[in-house]
């Protein structure tokens, strides 16, 4: 979400998956008008051509570079780190000479985004966020990643998914323009969808099992991939806590297979090649390449602190009510209430001068604003005002404060319209107020921190030099891959959260 000084970047759950329940919700419900919204490095393959003969080099086309300035913009732009570089680069040239295709350039772009994500562009340019880095426990891990999004540039998924694409449109149009039963025309229209959903799911898993392939004939561990899609789905339910809002969820229409389905199908491809611990897994070296690497948001860009929200950049803070988890998103910083039946959502609008926050607020902007409520107030010394309106499940209230040349709205969702839901939108907004400049100057980055693993330490003692995390022994054990009973050994190298 663009501001006049600043930006919210994306942050997504899992690679090859996108979306966020709550963010879904308030958009959804809200019906607002204006809700929302790498270079690099180059690898050659495979490991480097005689000296004789050019460096085959990534196709760069017109649409390919709109979409790696789209991403760019998205993902909180590149990410540098020689370390990172170069362990990758090595990675992706024994990926690639073990692949179908070992004439295939591909270029890979760090993203500075504490996100878990990963995709590819059909020329061969990849992306991996730093938030996938951090989460990966070994280098076995992380080419079942890379080895995924290079299996759909082999199989030209993209290109069949266009293709398809396009079909489905021209039978949309020929059953919109010239059927005349509603029945049949929607249930034409469904199986359009259902037919372009599965075939998305097919893709998934036919790149699950070409890059398990690849990662296998490389010599990696080819159980890396089903160890990082479950710490991918152990790290997603986490996120979700005890909301019903779970951002996993989705339903049968869905483009990609859930986690579950694809941790087994993982399973069933590596048991082909060998058994569990076959492979190499390269754990030292990768955890050597990751120390110190940036953890969660970038706090020039906004950052959430357990139930608080910073930017630094931009000079303000608020906090969000008990029980409430935040996240900050590309579009607008989303919170959900333990078990749902309470959201809200904080964004940036642009608002003319003349323009009173009032008059803004029943501008149209939001549907069934019930313009008796709407009172101009005060918050902190900023003008602001405030409205409720109405939804057909949801009740909301909503503010919009003026700092500076900016307008940030607050808007809160309620299923029912109670003390308590009131008294959280009253004491959230009144948290709003500037930053000092010591709390500027001490905004910075949590970092992965790899240290050795001493005598007398446990998951807990560990867990609690963790800095800046909610859950910090549950977080532990996702980022090291312990499960919910293990131990930590002596002398083993663990990953903790540091500022």
């Amino acid at each position: 979400m663009a501001t006049n000084s600043g930006r919210w970047r994306g942050r997504g759950t899992s690679y090859c998956r996108r979306g966020l329940a709550a963010f879904v919700l308030l958009c959804g419900a809200l019906s607002l008008a204006g809700c929302g919204d790498i270079s690099r490095f180059q690898t050659a393959s495979p490991a480097g051509p005689p000296a004789s003969k050019p460096a085959r080099t990534v196709a760069q086309t017109p649409a390919a570079e709109r979409e790696h300035e789209r991403i760019l913009a998205s993902y909180g732009g590149a990410y540098d780190d020689p370390r990172l570089e170069a362990l990758i680069t090595k990675t992706v040239d024994r990926l690639v000479a073990a692949s179908d295709r070992p004439d295939l350039a591909y270029k890979v772009t760090i993203l500075n985004s504490g996100a878990v994500n990963a995709f590819a562009l059909p020329t061969g340019q990849l992306y991996v966020t730093r938030g996938l880095i951090a989460l990966a426990s070994d280098t076995s891990e992380l080419s079942s990643v890379l080895s995924h999004e290079m299996a759909h540039v082999l199989a030209k998924h993209a290109s069949i998914r266009e293709d398809q694409a396009r079909q489905a449109a021209i039978v949309t149009r020929v059953v919109t323009d010239m059927g005349n039963d509603p029945d049949l025309t929607a249930l034409a229209l469904a199986k359009t969808k259902l037919t372009m959903a599965s075939f998305s799911r097919a893709q998934e898993f036919e790149a699950d099992g070409i890059g398990v392939g690849i990662s296998a004939r490389a010599h990696f561990d080819p159980y890396g991939a089903s160890r990082f899609l479950t710490a991918m789905e152990r790290n997603a339910a986490m996120k979700a806590g005890k909301a019903s809002l779970d951002p996993r969820s989705q339903d049968f229409l869905s483009s990609h297979p859930a986690t579950p389905e694809r941790v087994q199908n993982a399973q069933a491809n590596a048991r082909q090649y060998t058994s569990p611990q076959g492979g190499e897994q390269d754990r030292e070296a990768y955890l050597s390449a990751i120390d110190n690497i940036v953890y969660g948001e970038d706090p020039s860009e906004g950052f959430v602190r357990g139930r608080r929200f910073l930017h630094p950049k931009l000079g303000f803070t608020f906090q969000a009510p008990e029980a409430f988890t935040l996240d900050n998103t590309a579009q607008a910083v989303i919170g959900v209430r333990d078990g749902g039946s309470q959201a809200m959502r904080f964004d940036v609008v642009r608002v003319p001068a003349e323009q009173t926050l009032g008059e803004y607020l029943n501008s149209g902007w939001m549907e069934n604003v019930d313009k008796a409520t709407t009172e101009d107030i005060t918050v902190n010394g900023f003008p602001a005002a405030t409205a409720l309106a109405h939804g057909d499940q949801w009740q909301f209230r909503v503010y919009a404060l003026r700092f500076g040349s900016d307008v940030y709205r607050f808007i809160f969702a309620a299923k029912q319209k109670n003390t308590e839901s009131e008294r959280n939108a009253r004491e959230t907004v009144a948290s709003f107020r500037r930053l000092t400049l010591e709390e500027i100057q001490a905004a910075r980055p949590l970092r992965i921190k790899v240290i050795t693993v001493q005598p007398g330490d446990t998951v807990e003692s560990l867990a609690h030099r963790m800095m800046g995390v909610d859950r910090p022994a549950e977080r532990f054990r996702v980022l090291n891959g312990l499960e919910a009973h293990a131990q930590v050994k002596v002398r083993d190298k663990v990953k903790i959260v540091v500022d």
